[in-house]
């Protein structure tokens, strides 16, 4: 979807659809104010009427509108200005960008209402439309046609500014949403992908795509000998049960100073989990296919940073495979050495993603990193505790975390900090080894999280587990792209652009 920025008189532009945001009840300011007046206290009218409820998320649609030259009007209605928050705000968008969709405009301009939620600017609201429409008009059609896809999907939205003294501030909000959306779309794709169709061999030709689109990347993919090489038993064990080769996709950026210590994000590309020898219940085990959403994650971001020529160097780590029962599958009671040294007695086939990763993290080390965040989709136990809003952080670096939280909250993709105390590193005790690869049923996002930080110790690290974020069940079930915002954010503010 192209997006534009307008500048200027709105009465006279010419547009399949003038979208216009309101507060109902109350008197109209800015862009709609502006329409009022170019026609004659029309909307003042409708609005006197009652055809706009004053709940957020209504719309309305206009025909006619005199001395208007756009050929339709849609009102969003935002509620009450003074209980708008960022969730309503998304929510009138959301519903707003639905409605152009079944009017077969193809094209709108948008002009939000003057007075914003709490904590957001007009860079944040500007950003927020871009991303809110991308989502909105994202369809997968990869393995179907979908009948009910727009007849006329929206291509071109053009965003109004009534204050020309936004409009260096406007631009970047554009240019940094429409970056992010490319990451996300990436994201939700690879999930929303069968896993017939995305193999750890697909990943990999996927991120060599992104190497032909960046100069600044470059692509290297390490097969099964190439790891058994480096000792990295841990991640081979999970995929001896499959017949689809492991990878371990590197990707690095160079945007920073050649001796600058890169970035480095490593993400769980489990491209189905059956959970092994520990069979997961057949229920709902078809989106297991979001098992590799922590890679797909890494590559958006990478995709974003790319957009944006971002001025640091990123490293991106995806260790790659399937976990199926198999007769030279990992069973309960093996145990395995890691890249580390350290050895781990398997008690649950089915808490393999930690056996990838922890491979993973100790490669990382080669790079010299300035820090390292790993990206998971890894517990159970993290979306009963957290649900579906807030992804898992688990790090024992104060600044750290505090930077990535802080990202979250700007980039409206959300984190919640959990414990990572040694008291529950006993958990993980066994007899026969190093360490076991589950603790127990209690915490266990946190115990996962602490198998985790025994392979992170000669770096700073952060855990993100996104269990309960990365993907939607029921209905409305797909991928989510999350979090790319976050961590693109994060590399924003890191970058100095924002």
């Amino acid at each position: 979807m192209k997006v534009t920025l307008h500048t200027g008189a709105l009465a006279t532009q010419s547009t399949p659809c003038l979208v216009l945001g309101v507060f109902a009840q109350e008197p109209l300011t800015g862009a709609a104010a502006q329409i009022d007046r170019a026609s004659n206290g029309r909307l003042t009218a409708l609005r006197e009427k009652g055809d706009l409820s004053g709940e957020a998320g209504h719309t309305l649609l206009l025909y006619d509108v005199p001395d208007v030259a756009a050929e339709r009007v849609l009102l969003m209605d935002f509620g009450q200005s003074s209980t708008l928050t960022r969730a309503k705000y998304r929510k009138t968008l959301a519903a707003a960008i639905n409605a152009i969709q079944q009017l077969r405009a193809g094209e709108a301009l948008l002009a939000l209402p003057t007075t914003l939620p709490n904590g957001m600017n007009v860079y944040l609201a500007l950003r927020d439309a871009v991303l809110l429409a991308e989502e909105r008009v994202y369809r997968y059609t990869h393995t179907k046609n979908d009948k009910h896809a727009p007849k006329m999907p929206l291509t071109a939205l053009t965003l109004a500014l009534t204050d020309d003294s936004d409009s260096v501030v406007a631009e970047r909000a554009i240019a940094h949403g429409t970056a992010i959306a490319a990451g996300v779309r990436l994201a939700k794709e690879l999930g929303n992908l069968p896993g017939n169709i995305c193999t750890p061999t697909y990943l990999a030709t996927q991120a060599m795509a992104l190497e032909t689109r960046c100069q600044a990347l470059s692509v290297e993919v390490l097969e099964a000998e190439a790891m058994a090489a480096l000792g990295m038993n841990a991640l081979l064990s999970v995929a001896r049960g499959s017949r689809q080769p492991p990878k371990l996709i590197v990707m690095k950026y160079n945007g920073g100073a050649p001796n600058e210590q890169p970035i480095v994000l490593v993400g769980k590309g489990l491209t189905f989990d059956a959970g092994g020898i520990s069979l997961k219940p057949a229920t709902d085990m078809d989106e297991m296919k979001y098992d590799m959403c922590g890679g797909a994650s890494v590559l958006g971001v990478m995709e974003a940073a790319c957009a944006l020529n971002l001025p640091l160097n990123l490293v991106g780590v995806v260790p790659s495979s399937e976990n199926l029962p198999d007769g030279d599958a990992n069973k309960p009671g093996d145990i395995v050495t890691s890249m580390s040294g350290q050895t781990i007695e398997i008690l649950n086939t089915d808490a393999e993603g930690r056996l990838i990763l922890c491979d993973a993290l100790t490669y990382c080390k080669r790079f010299d990193p300035a820090l390292v965040i790993d990206i998971a989709t890894l517990t159970g136990s993290c979306v009963m505790a957290l649900g579906k809003h807030a992804a898992g952080l688990f790090s024992s670096d104060e600044a750290l975390a505090a930077e990535l939280l802080t990202a979250g909250e700007r980039a409206g993709d959300r984190a919640w900090r959990l414990p990572l105390w040694d008291d529950y590193q006993q958990q993980l005790d066994t007899n026969f080894a190093d360490m076991a690869n589950v603790g127990g049923r209690e915490g266990g996002a946190i115990t996962a999280a602490c198998f985790l930080s025994r392979f992170t110790k000669e770096y700073r690290w952060a855990h993100l587990d996104i269990a309960g974020v990365a993907w939607i069940s029921g209905k409305e079930k797909g991928g989510t792209g999350r979090p790319v915002a976050l961590l693109t954010q994060f590399l924003l503010e890191r970058s100095g652009l924002m």
